[in-house]
């Protein structure tokens, strides 16, 4: 899939791109390009892998022009780019829906004029059902996405949804870790928060996944594993062996106690594609999406909520290691 291609990565120089170029330049692309707002990070980034294949572009998805010239003999778009933090985007929400939904436009426009094969939008949680303006703008990416797929061109369009990856750049557990080392107290929002994690390693193999097997207009969603937030917190002060006071600062504006991957109305056209992927399939008529999955199952639950089978104390230790955190 990915061998002797020319792949575009917005929004590339964080965790995400770092994990996703970390994986991809293995398996043989002829050339990467990061497109992204930030010089340093990209020289950084550049410094960091040393691979002739790397090239950057500095560029914003809010420019459609710069972005359609680094869109020019594409084969694979990964779209990341995007302003993530929820508070952020409630104060500015006029900044988050340039980003977030007008850059995305911008990704569809520009792919579609170059003849870009695939693009692969990374959603969140946080679309489904949302609470908060991040939300709202990540929903409407989706949603943009998918019609995309009707408007008369060769590019499959993909979106990719998934929860909280552990080890991104603002994850809990570096603000954890933190608080107990260097302040003695963890804040938290609200004792009874629970959240999707998994890790970054093994998010990006799931994305490959769902690169390589999509048809266009699916929403791939991952079936990450569920904890409480306090339950992380203790599990990092056994780990980092001290103890340190539990501080309840309240929920934020737009936060939710649980998340949830999919809602009620969108179980309804969601089928069991295997262990770790449901997907769910729109209700436009994109030709030939239904009939290619019509051998699958559809879910028997009407919501994926974050407050269900929530791992134990040991499986999130489990993970952490995995994820590099502990040892």
């Amino acid at each position: 899939m990915f061998k002797g291609q020319r792949i575009l990565v917005t929004g590339g120089t964080g965790s995400w791109g770092y994990e996703l170029i970390r994986q991809l330049l293995p398996l043989g692309p002829a050339e990467v390009i990061i497109y992204s707002r930030n010089e340093s990070s990209q020289v950084a980034m550049n410094r960091a892998f040393e691979d002739p294949r790397l090239k950057f572009c500095i560029g914003d998805v809010r420019d459609r022009e710069a972005l359609s010239k680094a869109c020019a003999g594409i084969n694979i778009v990964f779209h990341l780019a995007a302003l993530k933090h929820v508070p952020v985007c409630e104060d500015q929400p006029f900044e988050a829906l340039k980003t977030n939904v007008i850059g995305t436009q911008n990704v569809i426009e520009a792919a579609i004029e170059n003849k870009v094969e695939r693009v692969i939008n990374i959603s969140t949680d946080k679309a489904a059902n949302p609470s908060n303006f991040y939300g709202m703008t990540k929903a409407i990416g989706e949603k943009l996405i998918v019609y995309a797929n009707l408007l008369r061109s060769s590019t499959k369009f993909v979106c990719v949804r998934g929860g909280n990856v552990l080890g991104t750049n603002g994850s809990v557990v570096h603000l954890f870790i933190n608080q107990i080392q260097n302040k003695n107290q963890v804040s938290l929002t609200d004792r009874g928060m629970t959240r999707f994690f998994m890790t970054l390693q093994d998010a990006i193999r799931l994305l490959f996944k769902a690169t390589v097997q999509s048809i266009g207009g699916e929403i791939f969603v991952m079936t990450m594993p569920t904890c409480r937030i306090i339950d992380l917190a203790e599990v990092l002060m056994e780990a980092m062996g001290k103890q340190v006071e539990m501080v309840e600062t309240g929920v934020r504006p737009g936060e939710k106690i649980h998340e949830i991957l999919l809602t009620e109305y969108e179980s309804l056209s969601t089928i069991v594609y295997d262990e770790q992927y449901l997907v769910i399939l729109p209700t436009l008529d994109i030709s030939g999406l239904r009939q290619h999955y019509a051998a699958y199952p559809s879910v028997e639950f009407d919501t994926f909520s974050s407050s269900q089978t929530l791992m134990s104390k040991e499986e999130i230790k489990a993970i952490l290691v995995r994820g590099g955190f502990l040892s």
